[in-house]
């Protein structure tokens, strides 16, 4: 068993074009998934680790920047940093950049993702492609511009099973539906800043909110 997100599963694994509704990406990929490879998407955790598009508080304040869409007034003086995935991937840049008309001063420059954030904090981009969870959005007092064309397609993670595995060991399942619903966008945010940002142990972070959330 892993963790795999349904929006990876829909557009990377099954080559499927980005769809924006969640509950169906789940039932595409959950049934896919069993039919090709006799594995079993349990419920999901309950947050959505999707791209988000990030910019410097001081200036989405500035430029009145509250969604992609908005970027596209300044993204002509404006440089660009993103990961090398989000520049390949099938949901990432060159999709975007169609959908929202975005055409930056020079071509966005290719770095590792964990760099992109210092990146945009000391100035040397302007806007970065990070993930809606991580811990270090509020930690840089970052904002994230809404998507209002619904561009970027749902990556709701959960557990991915045998099917084998669930039907030895039943508790399995049992032990895995407890967790269901559980962590929202929110929460996953703070367990993440408290790994990224904190530099806390993550085996203890887990067991903590275990300890707390599921009795």
């Amino acid at each position: 068993m892993y963790v795999e997100y349904t929006g990876t599963a829909f557009t990377a694994i099954l080559r499927q074009a980005p769809v924006a509704d969640p509950d169906s990406v789940y039932r595409f990929v959950a049934a896919e998934y069993a039919r090709l490879f006799k594995v079993r998407w349990t419920a999901p955790f309950g947050f959505n680790n999707t791209f988000a598009i990030l910019v410097r508080r001081a200036d989405a304040e500035r430029y009145g920047l509250r969604s992609i869409a908005d970027l596209a007034r300044v993204a002509p003086r404006w440089k660009a940093g993103f990961g090398f995935e989000f520049l390949e991937r099938a949901d990432g840049f060159a999709g975007l950049a169609r959908v929202y008309g975005l055409h930056f001063s020079q071509p966005p420059t290719s770095m590792d993702l964990g760099l992109t954030y210092r990146a945009l904090a000391d100035g040397r981009v302007d806007v970065i492609a990070g993930n809606s969870t991580d811990g270090q959005i509020a930690a840089l007092d970052l904002v994230a511009l809404t998507d209002d064309r619904g561009y970027f397609p749902p990556y709701q993670a959960a557990p991915v099973v045998r099917a084998a595995v669930l039907e030895k060991y039943p508790g399995v399942a049992a032990a895995l539906a407890e967790l269901g619903g559980k962590i929202s966008d929110a929460e996953m945010r703070r367990l993440n800043a408290l790994a990224d940002v904190k530099h806390k142990d993550i085996t203890e972070i887990a067991r903590a909110w275990l300890a707390e959330r599921v009795p």
